[in-house]
């Protein structure tokens, strides 16, 4: 089970998309918050500790807690507000696409948007007449069951990237047999431009060789050539 815990009366901003006439009008008009994520994460961390003791192990991202008894496994995502900016020239005159902001466990700051994620992979869904996660579904079976063998590494093909990978399949190679839906999305991955394919939530590109967003390429591709071979 996944929590998320957030902050709403901060926020980070991404500036990149604005004109540098409205990057000026933009710092003008901002103040620094009062209360930082980095403070909001500690005070998370020392209430669930304080109320689940040792079960609670604090992680890369996440700060997970350990079920007992009738309370299942769970994973807290401590965050605030992100905003990506597509306009500012006052308050009353912005525009932007809002998601959240996390820290790891180094400190990185990690912005992702997992409501667009979310609504895009459901539309996705539909347009395919509901073939979408269900084939998400067995390629994520398929990757447990080469981990299981040792085919593959745990971590090779987190599933966020999965349902990213698949998201950019044609609509039109899903559907038929269980293993004509397989095949004809497994083949059009292989043979595609993968350079380009976006994450789900259409707003980082899938792939990208340093950002703690995207997948590495060469993982994809050893993934999607292990899932081939078996």
């Amino acid at each position: 089970m996944d929590v998320v815990i957030r902050l709403n009366q901060t926020y980070y901003s991404d500036l990149s998309a604005l004109s540098e006439e409205e990057k000026k009008l933009y710092n003008s008009a901002r103040s620094d918050a009062g209360y930082t994520l980095d403070q909001f994460k500690k005070d998370v961390t020392g209430w669930l500790v304080k109320k689940y003791e040792t079960d609670v192990k604090p992680g890369t991202k996440a700060i997970y807690i350990k079920g007992n008894g009738s309370r299942r496994n769970a994973d807290v995502l401590v965050c605030c507000k992100h905003r990506r900016y597509t306009r500012f020239r006052d308050w009353d005159d912005q525009s932007y696409r809002e998601g959240i902001s996390f820290l790891n466990s180094d400190g990185t700051r990690i912005d992702n948007f997992p409501t667009q994620h979310s609504d895009n992979c459901t539309k996705k869904h539909q347009d395919s007449k509901n073939w979408f996660k269900h084939t998400v579904r067995i390629y994520k079976n398929l990757r447990n069951t080469m981990i299981e063998k040792k085919m593959i590494e745990d971590g090779l093909a987190p599933s966020y990237f999965l349902e990213g990978l698949l998201w950019n399949v044609p609509l039109d190679r899903f559907g038929g047999t269980e293993q004509q839906n397989f095949r004809d999305t497994l083949e059009w991955l292989w043979k595609a431009d993968r350079s380009k394919f976006s994450c789900a939530n259409d707003l980082y590109y899938l792939f990208h060789p340093t950002s703690p967003v995207t997948w590495r390429a060469e993982k994809c591709e050893k993934f999607l050539s292990k899932a081939s071979d078996y």
